[in-house]
Order: C-alpha cells, then structure tokens, then sequence
C-alpha cells in the first residue's frame, strides 16, 4: 500500500499555484531564520515586529496552514479531511470564551501530531516530503522538521526570569529558559501544559508556543503518577512511550477531549484547566457517568 504522501507528489508538479505559494511561503520562513541570524525580526504580513524565535515558527505555521488547506480538500487526504472537520464542529476551537482549545493549539495539533492513514502520516511529513521534492533550503526543512516532531508537554514553573521563565518538565526532568509570547508570568510551582520548541542559533532560549495551559487541583506527584500508569499500558518502546503519549495520546482527541472537559476559567494570557484525565469528576465539564 503506498503512502498518502507518495500519491500526492505524484501530482504535485502539475499543481502550480500550490507550488508557487510553498515557495513562496518557504522563502518567508528562510527571511525569519536569516533575520534571527542576525539579531533581527521580520515583520509577517505586515503585523508588529514580534521575538525573531517565535517568528520563525509562527512562519512555519503559515506555510503548514496554506499546505493543510489545499490539499485536506484531494482524494487521497480524505482520511485526514474527515477527522479535522469533526473535531473542529465538536471543539470550536478558537479559544475562550467560544472553546478553550485555542486555534494556535488546535492548528499544531491538525498539522503536525495527527496521525491518519494505514501508515499514521502527519501534515508535517507530508509537508517535508513536498519540501525535499521542490528543493526547499536545509534551513527552511530543519525549522518545518522541528514543528512536525514537536509534541505538547507538561513543565512545572521553577523561575521566573523577566520576560522568560525557567521550565522543568515532568518524567524527563529536563530543564528549559522559555520566552512566552502570550506573556503570561505565572507562577513558581505552578504546572503548564503545552508546546515548547527549540532555539535556533544564536538564540539559546526556548519560545513556549501557545498560550499556556496552567493545571490546577492536581500537583506534580499526581500529574507524574497519571503519566507513568499511562506510559506503563503503550506498545512502543520505553525510550519513546513518552513523546508519543503527548504527541498522540491513546486516540487522536483524547488531548482535545481533556481541555474541553477540563476547563475551568481563563484571563488574556493563560487558560486554566482543573482535573486529572483519569478522574472524571474531578473535570468541571466531565461526564456524570
């Protein structure tokens, strides 16, 4: 059985709108990466100058954006088209008030942990494949190949360090400096649930990508003990159990699923969540059974 991907490159050439506007696209995030090279920021549609870092992969997003929409709608992409529309009619996701799934959150989601397809491929995939047939810069594939192996987390605040903050993040104990673009402080102790991605040189800090999720009830001791039990019951190797839970969860909207059931209030730069997955009364919107 051949590969969702494998199809479409077949036919990628002759779609070329769709090529020009990878291209171009493509060309964005490599004016990003080059103005953080330097120190700078570039400006993406004529918006403010915002954290060169979070510029980049605010760039990928776009370029994942535009390849998600274009081709969700072609015969071999049915499997993904089918799964992104019903979850967007069940969780309306466009943050709060209207969903505590944010768009950011959900796009990241939609494009670079779903999995669909016999062979589980992701829009992330797809779209390094399409980049590697167009020649895209090693620059431009390194940043898309971050977002799509890129997976949502848990972190507890440890520090807050001005406009960045010291995260540490639960199971893996591995400590990273992030900038928040939402630009919420929080608080040391406190446990945040979301995306955290990597510098890219000469940066040295992180940029936690969504707005953070901040995890209340429930502390530290009862988040790691749910994961452990959860990584205990996968079939994947010990060395990856992890990143895939966060990634993929046990079913593709059993993340999303957690948010919608557990929200519990939000302000400007922060939503926060109440409860354990695995304790349904203890989620303000959970199941009665």
């Amino acid at each position: 059985m051949d590969h969702i991907s494998h199809k479409f490159l077949k036919r990628l050439p002759k779609k070329r709108k769709l090529v020009g506007e990878l291209r171009q696209a493509a060309a964005v995030i490599l004016d990003a990466i080059e103005a953080l090279e330097k120190g700078e920021t570039i400006s993406l549609g004529g918006g403010e100058l915002l954290d060169p870092l979070h510029t980049v992969y605010l760039a990928v997003q776009h370029a994942a954006s535009i390849f998600a929409e274009r081709v969700s709608v072609l015969d071999e992409f049915e499997p993904y088209y089918e799964i992104v529309v019903k979850a967007e009619g069940e969780y309306l996701p466009s943050g709060p008030p209207m969903s505590p799934l944010t768009r950011s959150y959900f796009t990241h989601w939609a494009f670079f942990d779903l999995g669909f397809g016999p062979y589980e491929e992701t829009m992330g995939k797809c779209l390094l494949d399409a980049g590697t047939m167009l020649g895209f810069d090693a620059k431009v594939m390194n940043a898309i190949r971050t977002c799509s192996e890129s997976r949502m987390g848990i972190y507890e605040c440890e520090k807050l360090m001005g406009g960045r903050c010291l995260l540490r993040e639960l199971i893996t104990e591995e400590q990273l400096e992030c900038y928040v673009p939402s630009g919420y402080q929080g608080h040391v102790g406190e446990l945040w649930y979301g995306r955290i991605l990597p510098p890219i040189r000469p940066v040295k800090y992180h940029v936690f990508l969504t707005t953070p999720y901040v995890l209340l009830n429930f502390g530290k001791e009862d988040w790691t003990a749910y994961l452990n039990k959860s990584l205990l019951e996968l079939k994947v190797p010990v060395k990856t159990r992890l990143a895939h839970f966060m990634k993929h969860g046990r079913e593709p909207n059993q993340w999303n699923e957690f948010i919608f059931q557990a929200y519990h209030h939000h302000q400007f730069d922060a939503i926060f969540l109440a409860g354990l997955p695995d304790v349904p009364g203890s989620l303000p919107h959970g199941s009665s059974d």
